[in-house]
């Protein structure tokens, strides 16, 4: 038995890291479950309580770093404050429309009407839209970062 509840913790591990290409598979839930299986299921000491609110810093900042990526991205190349809310919404809604590639594209969708609305040049917005870009892929590092800190603690702790 603890043979496939590894099996699932390793699964986990690696699902989390398919979500950078697939956002859809939300990261922070399958690292959780591989938290929580070795928890439940093989031993309920060996993760320390450091361990578990380090965790949950660690889970709200891989949520937020797309997000807040994309906003100073956007802000650094010129764009508006309704640039920056619009490529917040972008990176959301991008999870969930033309998956994988909408969380690209959306983004700097949004970003280029938000900024042509608002009356700024076509060069203005395309910079700002090229800024959610450089969030997008600056955020996916830092996801990847932290998932590899949250796992290797993990294992480390064990």
């Amino acid at each position: 038995m603890e043979i496939a509840i590894w099996i699932v913790i390793i699964i986990c591990f690696i699902a989390s890291f398919a979500s950078v290409i697939f956002p859809i598979i939300p990261a922070p839930l399958v690292l959780w479950i591989g938290f929580l299986s070795y928890f439940f299921f093989i031993d309920n000491e060996a993760l320390s309580l450091f361990f578990w609110i380090a965790m949950i810093g660690l889970t709200i900042l891989l949520i937020v770093s797309d997000i807040i990526a994309n906003s100073y991205f956007v802000k650094k190349y010129g764009g508006s404050k309704w640039g920056e809310r619009m490529a917040a919404v972008g990176v959301i809604a991008g999870s969930f429309i033309i998956p994988p590639l909408g969380i690209l594209i959306v983004p700097f969708v949004l970003v280029i009407i938000t900024e042509l609305i608002q009356k700024r040049s076509g060069n203005d917005a395309m910079k700002a839209a090229i800024g959610s870009l450089f969030g997008f892929l600056s955020g996916t590092f830092a996801k990847i970062v932290i998932q590899v800190i949250m796992i290797i603690w993990f294992f480390v702790d064990i």
